[in-house]
């Protein structure tokens, strides 16, 4: 400590050697920066409040129709880049200040320099905005606030209909480029169709569906034919005799050949049998076909000969009724052997295309899912491009966001800056900085031995001993005049700047 103190003593008692010069330095110092901040242009700050509606009765309204635009967002994003190099750039030409640029590092320079003393302040919760521009000119000031807010009214309405335009246009090349596949869709199902004709599914069922609803079909025609059948065998056995018919109508056949009967029973069975299997044409048929008509044929001859033996019989009133019977019989038999044949070459032609239905029916599925995914899309951009319009219109409508000008531009009467008070508060402690910081380099630059211990360390000499300086009267008082003209310097600078201030007080009034 006793150290730091000695070192600390050591500096002092050099720059008090060099007072005059420190002095000297403060004085010079001290009277440029106050001439500086006193040259300095007074600066007027111009102001503009504005207030933000956002609260609009055309959302809840239009809420569920269309996209509603984030006018929050807007406003917050125009105020984030409204201090931008373009719209700066912008409020120049405006207010003609780029005419004072005569090369283009000034005009950069001016940019750089607007954007600085450019402020934008308020908050989003209150949509207050409070715009400020310090200038030395009032009236420019004001002219820059203006194009400002006029800047911030015009981006906040203009950026979401640029949006929006660019998106419809989107939106309807899209369209566009659909309606071509649409066609070409329409176009190439319409050809399939007409090229498939009689392949395609009906009625929303598929090729497995179809046949097996056309098997079902055959097997119930065929079973009614065999029905039929024996219902008309039954009726000519009562004809020829064989049988009598009971009381009430009923008819109750036993053939006078039950084994002919028999035969004739058991190939119809077969005949059914195979033709669930196979078509009219396959041998097993065409030969039981053959055999079961002869069979038929041997039958009737066996009919007409019993017949022969009863000459009144056709004079009966009951087989004129049978001969009735027998022939609305024999017409159902036909129209079901004709329902039976003509489902039996239906169920062949299906079989035959069994390997190219399956495949038509891909074909055709592809095609109308192709369609319909091309299609729904359409009518979804279609909507999506009336919901754009609807959007970009609610953008620009005045009643989704209103601005209220609360406080005009306006610039103050009385100059906001520079502070000079500060300012010459700044200089002066920078003067006498200056000046001690000056006397202490010049007793670097210079130096002498100020006490015993710095002369033994600096020569390693020892110092035997120190002899009192012994000052005259005359030589007193000069150094006694020395230290009152030091005392009147320093005096002096600090009234000095006591009346600098007075003046700016004075002056600020």
């Amino acid at each position: 400590m006793a150290e730091l103190v000695a070192v600390l003593l050591n500096f002092l008692k050099a720059i008090g050697n060099y007072r005059w010069y420190a002095i000297g330095i403060s004085w010079l110092v001290a009277l440029g920066g106050w001439a500086y901040v006193y040259s300095m242009p007074d600066e007027y700050q111009a102001t503009a409040r504005v207030y933000v509606d956002t609260q609009s009765i055309l959302k809840p309204l239009m809420a569920s129709m269309t996209t509603m635009p984030n006018v929050e967002q807007q406003v917050m994003f125009m105020r984030r880049t409204l201090i931008s190099r373009p719209n700066v750039e912008r409020v120049m030409r405006m207010v003609d200040l780029d005419i004072k640029a005569a090369t283009p590092r000034e005009q950069e320079e001016m940019v750089d320099k607007l954007m600085t003393q450019i402020k934008m302040g308020g908050t989003e919760r209150d949509d207050i905005y409070t715009i400020s521009y310090t200038s030395a000119n009032p009236k420019t000031g004001r002219e820059v606030v203006q194009s400002l807010l006029t800047i911030f009214v015009e981006g906040s309405f203009g950026g979401k209909k640029l949006d929006s335009e660019k998106a419809i246009q989107f939106i309807d090349e899209q369209i566009k480029m659909y309606e071509e596949r649409l066609a070409v869709g329409e176009n190439a199902l319409k050809e399939f169709k007409i090229r498939n004709m009689g392949m395609l599914p009906r009625s929303g069922m598929d090729y497995a569906g179809g046949y097996a609803e056309l098997a079902d079909k055959l097997s119930q025609a065929k079973l009614e034919l065999l029905e039929a059948e024996q219902a008309r065998n039954a009726i000519r056995r009562q004809m020829t005799g064989d049988e009598m018919a009971p009381v009430g109508g009923a008819v109750v056949a036993e053939s006078a050949n039950p084994e002919l009967d028999e035969r004739i029973a058991a190939i119809e069975k077969q005949l059914d049998t195979l033709r669930l299997q196979y078509t009219e044409q396959h041998p097993d048929i065409v030969s039981n076909v053959r055999l079961l008509s002869l069979l038929q044929a041997r039958k009737k001859d066996e009919a007409k000969q019993v017949r022969v033996g009863d000459p009144g019989a056709n004079f009966s009133p009951m087989l004129q009724q049978m001969n009735v019977a027998l022939s609305v019989e024999e017409a159902k038999l036909a129209s079901l052997q004709a329902r039976v044949t003509e489902y039996t070459n239906r169920l062949a032609q299906m079989r035959s295309h069994s390997n190219m239905a399956p495949e038509i029916e891909a074909q055709l599925t592809q095609l109308n899912r192709d369609y319909a995914i091309n299609k729904d899309n359409y009518e979804k951009l279609v909507q999506r491009r009336e919901s754009a319009k609807l959007s970009g219109d609610l953008s620009t409508a005045t009643d989704m966001m209103s601005f209220r000008v609360v406080d005009p531009p306006t610039a103050s009467r009385t100059p906001v800056g520079p502070n000079r008070l500060r300012l010459y508060s700044i200089v002066l402690l920078v003067a006498l900085v200056a000046g001690l910081g000056g006397a202490l380099l010049m007793s670097q630059v210079r130096p002498t031995f100020l006490n015993q211990r710095s002369l033994r360390d600096i020569t390693g000499v020892p110092v035997l001993g120190a002899i009192s300086m012994n000052w005259t009267d005359s030589q007193k008082v000069k150094r006694r005049r020395r230290l009152i003209g030091f005392g009147m310097a320093i005096v002096s600078l600090i009234s000095a700047y006591g009346g600098i201030l007075t003046l700016t007080l004075f002056r600020s009034a």
